[in-house]
């Protein structure tokens, strides 16, 4: 999700190092540390402006979120969002790559990663871009934990087909697979995303509930 460039994001992102890490890295292995608690860690990967995980980081305070955008011109409305609510321990922000999270978290350290409305890059030649392809599960099947799992909504239906493939191909189980989640009993708890709420009226919502095999 692009906005106009924000000359001023970065200044914004660092003037409030209580939400938003600057330096993730010195935070690998000892998240708990930042958090003051060794509460479960939830990630959502691309959050764009930031509805989702401030949802979630009311909604469920014995959780710890952090959200991870690429672009800071958008993180910085995500940041805007936070600081309206009241005070959120449980939730931190980010500005990195997602193929690079590997330098951020350490092996088994983060318990459930979301991926909501991701680019769909359908051109062939950008496959590899798509946070589905193989490079990138192979970054989260070091972070998560055991049984840890990806949580995918997309409205795209070549990606959600792609994500199926590249995921089966990869040896994931499929835990939860819904063809139309906005009509669909059991998904009452369901946070709706910005993008979700404007784009759910022409067309399904697809989603993904996977883990890696070789746990109990």
């Amino acid at each position: 999700m692009r906005l106009r460039n924000n000359p001023k994001a970065n200044d914004i992102l660092a003037s409030e190092p209580s939400i938003v890490i600057e330096t993730p890295e010195d935070h690998k292995n000892k998240w708990h540390l930042e958090f003051g608690n060794d509460h479960p860690i939830y990630i959502e990967i691309g959050m764009g402006k930031g509805n989702f995980i401030i949802e979630n980081a009311k909604r469920y305070p014995d959780i710890n979120f952090i959200g991870i955008e690429k672009y800071p011109s958008v993180l910085v409305v995500a940041l805007s969002k936070v600081l309206e609510e009241e005070k959120l321990p449980n939730l931190r922000l980010m500005k990195y790559d997602a193929l690079a999270l590997g330098a951020v978290f350490g092996k088994q350290e983060i318990t459930q990663i979301f991926l909501n409305f991701s680019d769909p890059w359908p051109k062939s030649r950008h496959e590899k871009r798509r946070l589905t392809y193989k490079s990138f599960l192979d970054v989260y099947n070091t972070i998560l934990i055991d049984k840890g799992s990806i949580v995918f909504k997309t409205d795209n239906r070549s990606l959600f087909e792609y994500s199926l493939y590249s995921m089966n191909n990869y040896g994931m189980q499929f835990q939860d697979v819904c063809l139309d989640l906005h009509n669909s009993e059991g998904y009452e708890d369901n946070i709706l995303t910005e993008y979700e709420r404007k784009f759910s009226p022409f067309g399904p919502i697809y989603r993904i509930d996977t883990k890696f095999k070789g746990v109990e």
